[in-house]
């Protein structure tokens, strides 16, 4: 662990609080009432705080799990390829912007909530994607690995439809954060689109 805080201490650091107010809020439910996105009081200017806040608590050990182990694939990785402070801007500000979507969609609605990381875990995610196209994933039930930029089409495909459909997965925060992450990583490192594009080529020679 040492190491992981001497290499990668912003991603260490986001880990072990995401992990420590997730488990916090598991055995004092009071702590979902304050730190849950609430879209009808950020609308109004109060509760704003829980555009962050919100990120740091799960609904369940496997909502948790999930999430969290995709940060530790991805995560460690993609800050020793961008820089700390990068990594930590890009994480921060997708958990935000995920969710503008969600507070535009449901301002009027009082009793909505949403919680978790998973907008900024798809914003790390596809941010590792862009430095690493090419690197295989495999999805659950699926034992075909499948290139990193097919799935990232797939994953972005499902959630633009899935956000049109009832849930109480807030498929909005996936697609945005996704996209939060891209655009945050294109001024953060302006070479990588040709290095992406690089990448690709050897594929389609």
């Amino acid at each position: 662990m040492e190491q992981y805080i001497r290499e990668t201490p912003v991603a260490s650091i986001i880990f072990l609080i995401t992990i420590a107010t997730s488990l916090y809020a598991f055995y004092n439910h009071d702590i979902y009432g304050k730190f849950m996105l609430h879209p009808y009081s950020v609308s109004r200017g109060k509760r704003v705080y829980s555009l962050i806040t919100s990120g740091l608590i799960h609904l369940d050990w496997t909502h948790l799990f999930f999430n969290m182990m995709s940060f530790f694939f991805f995560a460690f990785t993609l800050e020793k390829a961008m820089g700390s402070f990068q990594f930590g801007v890009l994480y921060v500000a997708s958990l935000a912007l995920s969710d503008i979507t969600t507070i535009l969609k449901h301002k009027e609605h009082f009793w909505y909530n949403s919680l978790g990381a998973s907008g900024a875990i798809s914003a790390v995610v596809f941010s590792y994607i862009l430095f690493d196209p090419l690197t295989s994933f495999y999805l659950m039930f699926i034992p075909i690995p499948i290139y990193a930029v097919i799935f990232g089409v797939l994953y972005l495909a499902y959630s633009a439809y899935a956000s049109r459909q009832s849930s109480h997965i807030n498929h909005d925060a996936h697609f945005y954060g996704a996209l939060s992450g891209i655009i945050i990583t294109i001024i953060f490192v302006p070479g990588i689109i040709p290095h992406f594009l690089n990448q690709l080529s050897g594929v389609l020679r």
